[in-house]
């Protein structure tokens, strides 16, 4: 595709997501998850882990006597929580909400210091320690979501509280860092305050965050490494463990290069797609090529080489982390589902330095598996970890799975995820499309109505379908200016087939489809109507021979969506089943199955092993096995029934 300029989101109060899959989230985190995350900040859910976040504060503005708890970070579950009703306010306005969040910003505000730190850890129990363990304590990371939630709040309401609260801290935290000789050399353990001086910079226009953000981003990475001589300075000691500790590993932090250097995705995974995401941005920002190569050369280590079928990333459960190529086992999967998340950042920022469908299609499959799996139907319970099998008993009495849990949670002493799924899907409609001066990009297929600015005029989009329960999508321009432009369809690549019609007469894709997408250049009018088909068949997908967890398995896969099988439909022995990958398998929609969905069933085996005694092993006995039929949900859906196995990689024949 010759056109590949800078693209930019629209502004989120100028999409509404309408009735459809997505339009029933998006009600759900404003109707239900909202609401109960309040409640949970409060410590006001039964049975679940405390929060303490909100009492905190009150502690740090001395409205209230008693100890910090909860972990050293504990301020960001607030500040996420604030960030989703930003984006929720900017398209549904709700006063009752707003008057609860104001009180919110007015608590934090009293609980900044007077040089515009704040941070509830070191306020109330470690006062005199600020950035002494930046390796460890997070306490950029925790302005990082400030700055995050004070920007939505201001753009979904117009309220500057928040916005300069975020602004003091910010203006604070230049003072102490920065290549001047006074100021300190450090940068974060934990990855964030870079996207959110991105963010910052945009909004406010303020030279000095761009000029901060560039310290930090050049600064990583530096020899001698920061973190090591900051732990000397401690004698060693660790925040987390007691006693003395080894010697910090650099690229657990993803500091043991210049960023501009670095080639693979190493270390905790969400600290990683979130530098990676600044990364980008930055290139956007400031036209760095060598940045954007290496955004590029991370991008395709992750996604060929360390990223599972759903999406997620981060393989191990020790520093939740990758490991090393196609390294993914399935039983012991982390997949946190903040890593899913931040992948999504990081695929919609290298879609606005360079429009390619590669980049879509991953932030659709991490959206449609890892990332709504990590949320009950409800709403109310959530999965830190999204593996991609499952035996109860194993994760109960196997210290090895004991992070898999069969069931979600009501809430968990380290609640990242849950304000993480809720940020992400109120903003939804900040990611369906993007626009430059002659092209609208459209990545994502949702039903919405978009207003944005093209070719010097207005355009309005009608988007619907009954995606992604089968692939025919109509859009509709409401208004246009008159002139000619660009119109960028996506042709996702788990499609074989795509067909597209304008005003009903067949568009020819061979010429105009690159880089993933089709692109219809004419002189559009008010009322024409785009009707895209995307041939949806179910097919039997194989990992790269590498995979060694996956050899001899298939999994199923029906357009966006990776399914799996589930004790509750299969009986209990899922690893016994061999899926008969001749057949073809049937997809049948079920409107009573959770609201709607696209279920697969086929012919399948199950082994034999009627006539097995007591014994452990024996010699080889091959048998046919009993005919059964299999059927398949989708992987999302999984445990919201009983508990029960799962498995995603099945054994075929």
């Amino acid at each position: 595709m010759a056109e590949q300029k800078k693209s930019t989101g629209l502004n989120l109060k100028d999409v509404a997501i309408h009735e459809g899959f997505w339009g029933k989230y998006v009600q759900l985190v404003r109707n239900t998850v909202i609401p109960y995350q309040w409640e949970a900040l409060n410590d006001r859910i039964p049975d679940a882990e405390p929060s303490h976040s909100l009492r905190n504060l009150r502690i740090a503005a001395g409205e209230e006597e008693g100890q910090f708890g909860g972990l050293v970070f504990q301020d960001t579950d607030p500040y996420k929580w604030l960030e989703a009703v930003g984006y929720s306010l900017a398209v549904h306005p709700d006063p009752q909400l707003e008057k609860v969040a104001d009180e919110l910003i007015d608590l934090i505000g009293r609980a900044q210091q007077e040089d515009g730190y704040i941070n509830t850890y070191y306020t109330v129990k470690e006062p005199g320690n600020r950035w002494t363990n930046l390796l460890e304590c997070h306490e950029m990371y925790c302005a990082g979501h400030l700055i995050e939630a004070a920007v939505s709040y201001y753009e979904g309401t117009g309220k500057r509280k928040l916005l300069e609260i975020a602004c003091r801290f910010a203006d604070y935290i230049d003072s102490v860092f920065g290549p001047e000789p006074e100021k300190l050399k450090g940068y974060d353990g934990h990855e964030e305050i870079e996207l959110a001086l991105a963010k910052l910079f945009k909004v406010i226009g303020n030279e000095r965050y761009m000029r901060l953000l560039t310290f930090l981003m050049d600064e990583r990475g530096k020899k001698p490494y920061y973190f090591i001589e900051e732990w000397k300075k401690r004698g060693g000691i660790s925040h987390w463990q007691k006693g003395v500790s080894s010697e910090p590993d650099m690229a657990y932090n993803q500091a043991h290069k210049p960023v501009r250097e670095q080639m693979e995705a190493v270390g905790h995974a969400v600290r990683a797609v979130y530098l990676y995401t600044a990364m980008a941005d930055m290139a956007a920002l400031t036209g760095d090529e060598r940045l954007s190569t290496a955004c590029r050369t991370l991008w395709d280590n992750i996604v060929n080489k360390r990223m599972y079928i759903t999406g997620g990333i981060g393989s191990t459960y020790q520093g939740e982390a990758f490991t090393f190529d196609y390294d993914l086992p399935n039983d012991t999967a982390y997949q946190e589902t903040c890593a899913s998340i931040g992948l999504i950042f990081f695929a919609n920022r290298m879609l606005k330095l360079e429009p390619h469908g590669k980049y879509a299609d991953v932030m659709e499959r991490a959206l449609y598996n890892s990332v709504i799996s990590g949320m009950a139907q409800d709403g109310k319970r959530f999965f830190y970890v999204n593996p991609l099998e499952v035996l109860p008993e194993a994760c109960m009495k196997d210290p090895g799975k004991r992070h898999v849990k069969p069931v979600r949670q009501r809430w968990y002493g380290c609640a990242c995820c849950p304000p993480n799924i809720s940020r992400l899907l109120s903003s939804l409609g900040g990611y369906i499309y993007t626009t430059n001066e002659n092209t609208i990009y459209t990545h994502l297929y949702i039903n919405a109505e978009a207003k944005m600015q093209i070719g010097g005029g207005g355009v309005t989009i009608v988007q619907e379908s009954s995606y992604p329960w089968d692939g025919e999508i109509e859009l509709l321009l409401k208004e246009v200016p008159g002139c000619e432009f660009n119109l960028a369809l996506r042709i996702p690549g788990w499609c074989p087939d795509a067909q597209v019609d304008v005003n009903g007469e067949r568009v020819d894709l061979a010429p105009i489809v690159h880089n993933g997408y089709a692109l219809i250049a004419r002189t559009w009018r008010t009322g024409d109507a785009v009707s895209l088909k995307l041939k949806m068949p179910v097919e039997f997908i194989q990992a790269n021979p590498l995979v060694r967890a996956d050899a001899g398995k298939v999994a199923i896969q029906r357009g966006p969506l990776i399914y799996c099988l589930e004790e509750a439909d299969n009986g209990s022995g899922l690893s016994g089943i061999k899926l008969d990958t001749g057949c073809v398998p049937e997809a049948t929609f079920d409107p009573s199955f959770f609201g709607g969905a696209v279920i697969i069933s086929g012919d399948a085996l199950r082994d034999d092993n009627s006539d097995w005694t007591n014994s452990l092993y024996r010699p080889l006995t091959v048998r046919a096995g009993k005919a059964f039929k299999f059927k398949a949900i989708p992987y999302y859906l999984w445990a919201n029934r009983e508990m029960g196995e799962m498995q995603v990689w099945t054994r075929y024949r």
